[in-house]
């Protein structure tokens, strides 16, 4: 079979492995359209269950993420005028260039076709085509009509950031300005740096003249906003150098149906959901492993795709109302401002609005400091029984089939 995934993402990279993992006899290429080694994007975050499965489909590739990942042990809340306050949980953060590079290494050792500066609109020919070349995907925007592409732009503005202030876990930090509230979501994804992700709604953009400035002028007005939290670092927005600056609206991509002939859509090609629950690597890399296994399943191509889609429609379910539902609380987060410390956290934490009753008493108990220990110590018993299991892991390959 020849294969061609149109992007060098998570998602490209990863079904390429999985590709030449099924049968090294497949002929598979990869275009990405930016120079080696060039991304954009700082860390990304993902947890126990993207792990799991990265085990079980390629232990070799799992083990080099692992060991390269940062691991964070709560969630920080910090407010102007408000105590610091703690929420239980962990995961793990990487560097999306340091991800990228595993992924390619692997791909190469396979014997996957790696071609960087590519013009993605030339395809060699190919069996398949996979579409995962991101949000605004050149190949779907090609027959938009046909996938029933709809896009939903959000409400607030942000920015995404990198600083060498290394945060020491995922931290949410909301500053009141003159203008109005401002805040971010920071991660550590290595030893030097942190994701900063800066988000306001567009009121508070204009005011503070932030649609105004240009990249350096943009990051000394934040650094300043933000100067308790970073510690006297700068803020790096690393689109300057392509000019203007990176402030954006999300978009929220959808799509009637996923295939067209020998096209399938994958990653945020396909769907996007909103940065504040951190799944957009996950999702992209679960669609790898799904089509992966779909194509396995044997057959003419046009069932196996319609599988998969079906697949991943159910898998993105909840996760896409959980989205949509996080996006509208920091759209409303000024309603939420004048809650006390711990309260304010609570409904940061439960934007979904699920938890039953007697979470909001654990939380209470957690802000103190020796139930927080407990808690803490209790979840990272937890992630070590899981890890331990992870190296003996079989590695779940699947057979592709097709000419």
């Amino acid at each position: 079979m020849r294969i061609t995934c149109a992007g060098g993402g998570p998602a490209g990279l990863y079904f390429a492995v999985l590709a030449k993992l099924a049968d090294p006899a497949h002929e598979v290429t990869v275009l990405e359209r930016n120079p080696p080694g060039v991304t954009y994007g700082w860390g990304v975050v993902f947890w126990d269950d993207l792990l799991d499965d990265l085990f079980a489909y390629d232990p070799v590739s799992a083990r080099r993420i692992w060991s390269a990942a940062c691991q964070w042990d709560e969630y920080e809340v910090r407010a102007t005028g408000k105590e610091v306050t703690h929420l239980a949980g962990y995961g793990f953060s990487l560097g999306r260039h340091k991800l990228l590079g595993i992924l390619a290494e692997r791909a190469v050792e396979l014997g996957v076709d790696v071609r960087y500066s590519s013009d993605l609109s030339d395809i060699p020919p190919s069996d398949l085509v996979v579409a995962c070349d991101g949000a605004g995907s050149r190949l779907r925007n090609a027959d938009a009509e046909h996938f029933g592409t709809e896009v939903e732009t959000g409400a607030n503005k942000y920015i995404w950031l990198g600083t060498p202030h290394v945060f020491r876990t995922f931290t949410f930090g909301f500053e009141k300005t003159h203008a109005g509230w401002i805040w971010y979501h920071a991660y550590p994804f290595d030893d030097e740096t942190s994701t900063f992700i800066v988000e306001c709604t567009p009121a508070v953009w204009s005011a503070l003249e932030l649609d105004r400035l240009d990249a350096a002028a943009g990051c000394a007005r934040l650094e300043t906003i933000f100067a308790a939290h970073l510690g006297g670092q700068r803020l790096i927005d690393h689109r300057a150098d392509a000019g203007g600056t990176g402030w954006m609206n999300f978009r929220r991509v959808t799509n009637q149906r996923w295939d067209n002939g020998n096209v399938v859509l994958m990653g945020d090609a396909a769907h996007t959901t909103h940065f504040a629950i951190g799944s957009g690597t996950k999702l992209a890399m679960q669609d790898a492993m799904a089509l992966a296994d779909s194509l396995a399943a044997g057959g003419p191509l046009a069932p196996a795709l319609e599988r998969y889609e079906h697949r991943r429609r159910a898998a993105l379910a909840p996760l896409q109302r959980a989205a949509r539902a996080s996006s509208e609380w920091f759209e409303r987060m000024p309603e939420y401002a004048d809650l006390p410390s711990a309260r304010f956290s609570y409904a940061l934490s439960d934007r979904r609005g699920e938890y039953p009753s007697w979470r909001y008493l654990l939380h209470l108990s957690t802000q103190r400091a020796v139930p927080r220990a407990m808690l803490r110590s209790a979840l990272g018993v937890r992630r070590r029984s899981r890890a331990r299991r992870r190296p003996a892991a079989e590695p779940r390959v699947p057979q592709l089939t097709g000419g």
